[in-house]
């Protein structure tokens, strides 16, 4: 008896740029009419990212024999060949290669690598895609690539340099999602602070977020991926003060709170560069509410320097920390600096993951008692405004926006039940 041939089967790691291309991808792949292929879309921005996709790849060969494999991502585009020797593995595909519908045919066997100099390519091509497999937000990419060169991050490698998509496309697609039934948006990209610098009259990302909300008013909420504290010019600053749909939530790239370690870093901020930007950006629009990147045990870096990044964060009152232990990559001018032990690295990771819970629970506690609206990633469970995850009581539509009164904290943000006129405008 003959089995019924699987779909496509697309395993995501990484970020949100990430989350946008898999979906571009799935649909190249369908529209060939592939079956029995699972498609591993890699994350470099850490040593450990890249242990977890080749441990998955390993699995999903055991469990699914008779299955195509390709991998594609950053991982595969900076190491071809690590994937490629893998016996699991029967294609890798560039990070450009990977959007290319031309490369999704059934003839996967007649090229098995195909990864270019992503150093070499220019443009960016846009691609409309209708949802998100088991989302409710909606990622939208408006840049690729990086033109910083920070002496920690290797991604620059894997995605090249910056380019910006055109207003018109990012337009096209937006009123896509909404159409088919999205109320949020994230802009997303590797560095969407440098969005239009390589446009034609160089438009900013103020330009283009006033632009996009005049062109989609059916757009309920609209957010920013991870932001470089350099980005937040006046018209930035004064777009997030006056448009409402701006979500009252910013994720800032600040990586460290010590200025040696940020210099080591070859970050373009400082530590009173930042005190200065939380001033004003909490000036001009009341109630937002901050995330952060922060890597712990970045080379050199001394106990006191440690201390001072903890004393930092806890007075810059950031709740929603995105910690990393750091990673030394090959070929980036931190893996050459002495290094931190491993095991430092882990604690000072863990110092300070334990003040984002006592920040992240003191800011929820500040919630309780008020009416929040959530977009609903579950019948129990979305995200407010600010980006708190709420827990609800009382039953959403997946996708929904509803107002929720805060009863409580959770360990994450807070719980709250469904007011009786549930669904917001």
């Amino acid at each position: 008896m003959n089995m019924p041939r699987k779909p496509v089967d697309l395993r995501t790691f990484g970020c949100r740029l990430n989350a946008f291309e898999s979906e571009v991808m799935r649909g190249h792949a369908e529209a060939a009419g592939l079956t029995d292929t699972i498609v591993f879309n890699t994350c470099a921005v850490t040593a450990e990212a890249e242990r977890q996709a080749r441990q998955a790849i390993r699995k999903a060969r055991r469990e699914n024999p008779a299955a195509t494999i390709v991998v594609t991502g950053c991982a595969a585009q900076i190491d071809p060949a690590r994937f490629a020797a893998m016996a699991e593995v029967d294609r890798v595909l560039g990070n450009e290669e990977k959007l290319d519908a031309g490369q999704w045919t059934p003839a996967l066997e007649t090229a098995p690598v195909a990864v270019a100099d992503i150093m070499a390519v220019r443009d960016t091509a846009p691609h409309l895609i209708k949802g998100f497999d088991g989302r409710s937000r909606a990622f939208v990419q408006i840049q690729q690539g990086c033109d910083h060169r920070c002496t920690f991050c290797i991604i620059p490698y894997g995605r090249g340099n910056n380019r910006s998509l055109p207003l018109g496309a990012i337009v096209d697609q937006v009123r896509a999602l909404v159409v088919g039934g999205y109320r949020e948006v994230v802009l997303t990209g590797v560095d969407i602070a440098s969005y239009g610098g390589d446009l034609p009259g160089r438009p900013g990302l103020a330009n283009l977020v006033r632009r996009l909300l005049a062109l989609v008013p059916d757009l309920a909420r609209l957010r920013f991926s991870s932001l470089d504290p350099t980005a937040f010019d006046d018209d930035l600053v004064q777009v997030i003060a006056d448009e409402p749909r701006v979500m009252p939530h910013l994720h800032l790239s600040l990586q460290a709170g010590h200025d040696l370690i940020l210099k080591r870093m070859k970050r373009r901020h400082l530590t009173a560069d930042v005190t200065a930007l939380l001033v004003r950006l909490r000036a001009a629009r009341p109630g937002l509410v901050f995330g952060a990147d922060v890597i712990a045990g970045f080379p050199t870096e001394s106990a006191a320097m440690h201390s001072q990044t903890l004393a930092h964060l806890a007075a810059w009152e950031i709740p929603f920390l995105h910690v990393f232990p750091y990673s030394p990559r090959p070929g980036t001018p931190a893996a050459r600096m002495p290094q931190v032990a491993v095991e430092t690295r882990r604690r000072r990771a863990k110092d300070l993951r334990d003040l984002g819970g006592r920040l992240r629970r003191a800011h929820g506690a500040g919630q309780i008692g008020r009416i929040v609206t959530v977009l609903a990633e579950r019948a129990d469970f979305g995200y407010a405004d600010d980006f708190t995850p709420v827990t609800l009581r009382g039953g959403a539509r997946p996708g929904a926006l509803v107002r929720a009164k805060v009863t409580g904290t959770t360990e994450e943000g807070v719980a709250a039940t469904i007011a009786d006129d549930a669904v917001a405008a």
